[in-house]
């Protein structure tokens, strides 16, 4: 992340927002941003990915701040057609997670999202 004013990052926060506000208010339609739409229409096997690789947080005792930033960040990783380095979405997500989430944010996202890397990336 170069600055917070970056594109790419406002970007990121914006669908991550969305995402948030998908979680808080289930009618919420996240397709309003079209990045979050992208990784709404993945949830579910995104979702699978979280528990299995977070075994010890159930899905529904993850903050939903942590819950967005991951939901985004896995959908960056796994399924976006034009792929960043995995090294630049894992430093948004953890930008992210210090920006809007708790003291621990940074710290678990970064150890989910490593570990997807090691299991599906690096093969």
């Amino acid at each position: 992340m170069k600055t917070k004013k970056d594109p790419r990052h406002e970007a990121r926060v914006s669908a991550m927002k969305a995402l948030y506000q998908s979680i808080m208010s289930p009618d919420f339609n996240a397709a309003v941003n079209p990045t979050a739409g992208h990784v709404a229409k993945k949830v579910r096997a995104i979702d699978r990915l979280i528990a299995k690789n977070a075994p010890a947080w159930p899905i529904e005792q993850i903050a939903p701040i942590d819950m967005a930033t991951l939901r985004l960040s896995i959908w960056e990783l796994l399924y976006k057609d034009k792929k960043e380095p995995y090294k630049v979405v894992v430093d948004e997500a953890v930008e992210i997670a210090k920006e809007f989430g708790s003291e621990s944010s940074p710290k678990f996202v970064n150890g989910v999202l490593g570990t997807i890397i090691k299991s599906k990336l690096k093969n």
